[in-house]
């Protein structure tokens, strides 16, 4: 039963008046409409002003699971006058809560939405993704040296990472959609982690046991590209995705940075096993929050607001219908969207691999500059990359709720990242300096992350309507040419 706790303010109201309160419940504040009006023509109280506290006013009460209660005034009271109705505002508690706790069952604003909470998170699990892969690449040379490895048996480690990514990017959507994204990549980067760690113990052991624990590497970040492309649309709006996209990514490309610049200096100090060890136990340090925070839909989620939910769920993509079957290859060749998403992934992969294999390689044998400046020249495109995908992103997202179309927003930023690093990387030829080549090689790369905004969401809004497995297997084994290519 309900009871009144105090009075707020008293009104004359021409008809029936609805109150806003709190019902408090063992698992939830919930809000609830309450509906009262004085029962008889003459005083419900006692007193010149008021009803004395515990005195009882019989009231109706229309709301969600409440049928009747009873309103115990502190100082208020509701006469009949004529026609009119007196009416007050009150905050109302379950009877038995102490007096205190009356302020406790105003629900209050979440200071963060919790789909900015998701993105953080998002965006870190792919900078760790990254970064494992890019502490190989720096790690290899003390481990060939270590070893006695020939650069023919360097390139066949690096290249079995993608032995793994290939096949594991064409079950990953598929994995993502029937167990949802959360299992799918707490799973994934659990056992990227543990291969991490253990590289530089099978490197000891023989040539067979690494290749095994780098195609393994493999197969679990090859699961986080797909699982993210479903992840994302389930957590937001059409005009925000974008952004989150761009978020996301950011994250990605931030682990660049971070494995170039960072792998050296505790790599100095804590030696090879350590740095694997020390990138394996963030990965394990972000899989403990990601499970007590996340869930894969936001509908699941008992932190979220209902506000938020409602507007993630009104921006939404309408999806395919629950139980329908998914078109097959065949038709999903006959798209021509489906061939504009397939090139233009193509071309982004294989610029972006070709760019993050060889780009320090460039600055040493074109201008002689010794490998660790060739780590800060490397190291500072990609941390512009990610800043300007978020600005891709705020900006798509902006056209979008400026009353732009989507379909010409998406065309828009995806020539905007086609065009502007072709034109980039065609000026690289005239320069004369190691600054001026990073100059054009940061623009090239800051203007690549458009593609963010472009082809990369609607590969988003595509997994909603057909599915993961469909949409991501094509551009799975087109990144065949990139495996060669390492």
């Amino acid at each position: 039963m309900a009871s009144v706790r105090s009075c707020v303010s008293v009104k004359p109201a021409a008809g029936p008046a609805r109150y806003r309160s709190a019902r408090v419940g063992a698992a939830s504040l919930e809000p609830t409409s309450l509906r009262i009006s004085a029962s008889s023509s003459s005083s419900l109280g006692s007193g010149a002003d008021g009803c004395g506290r515990g005195v009882g006013c019989a009231a109706s009460i229309s709301g969600r699971g409440v049928a009747v209660a009873r309103l115990v005034g502190d100082g208020w009271r509701a006469r009949r006058r004529g026609a009119r109705e007196v009416v007050a505002e009150c905050s109302a508690s379950l009877e038995g809560v102490r007096h205190g706790a009356a302020a406790a069952a105003v629900p209050s604003v979440p200071a963060l939405p919790e789909r900015a909470k998701v993105v953080a998170l998002v965006a870190a699990v792919m900078l760790l993704c990254n970064a494992d892969r890019v502490v190989m690449s720096v790690a290899v040379v003390p481990l060939a040296a270590q070893h006695g490895w020939s650069s023919s048996f360097v390139g066949i480690v690096q290249s079995s990472f993608l032995w793994g990514y290939v096949f594991s990017s064409m079950v990953g959507g598929a994995l993502a959609d029937r167990y949802g994204g959360k299992k799918v990549m707490a799973g994934a980067a659990a056992l990227w982690s543990l291969a991490t760690f253990l590289t530089p113990w099978a490197a000891s052991q023989s040539a067979t046991m690494l290749l095994a624990v780098r195609v393994l590497f493999g197969i679990a970040e090859g699961v986080a590209f797909p699982t993210m492309s479903t992840f994302l649309p389930k957590w937001f709006p059409t005009h925000e995705r974008a952004t989150a996209v761009g978020l996301s990514m950011g994250g990605f490309h931030l682990g660049n940075v971070v494995s170039f610049l960072a792998t050296p200096i505790i790599m100095s100090h804590i030696g090879l096993a350590g740095t694997f060890a020390f990138f394996a136990s963030l990965g394990y340090l972000w899989l403990s929050v990601w499970l007590l925070n996340v869930e894969s839909d936001p509908i699941d989620s008992r932190a979220i607001s209902k506000s938020e939910l409602q507007l993630i769920l009104a921006g939404r993509s309408k999806s395919k219908v629950k139980g329908s079957k998914s078109p097959s290859l065949r038709e999903v060749f006959s798209k021509m969207e489906m061939w504009a998403i397939i090139v233009a992934n193509v071309i982004n992969n294989w610029g972006y691999f070709v760019l993050l294999s060889w780009m320090p390689v460039y600055f040493k044998t074109v201008y002689n500059v010794n490998l660790k400046q060739a780590a800060w020249f490397s190291a500072i495109p990609w941390g512009v990359m990610a800043l300007s995908g978020y600005v891709a992103g705020a900006s798509a997202d902006f056209m979008i709720k400026s009353g732009l179309s989507i379909v010409r927003v998406r065309k828009i930023m995806q020539s905007i990242g086609f065009i502007g690093p072709g034109v980039s990387l065609l000026c690289l030829r005239f320069a004369q300096t190691p600054s001026v080549a990073a100059v054009i090689m940061t623009a090239a790369l800051g203007l690549s992350s458009c593609s963010q905004a472009g082809y990369f969401c609607n590969v988003q809004v595509t997994t909603v309507h057909v599915s993961s497995y469909h949409i991501l297997i094509i551009p799975s084994l087109l990144r065949v040419p990139v495996l060669l290519n390492q």
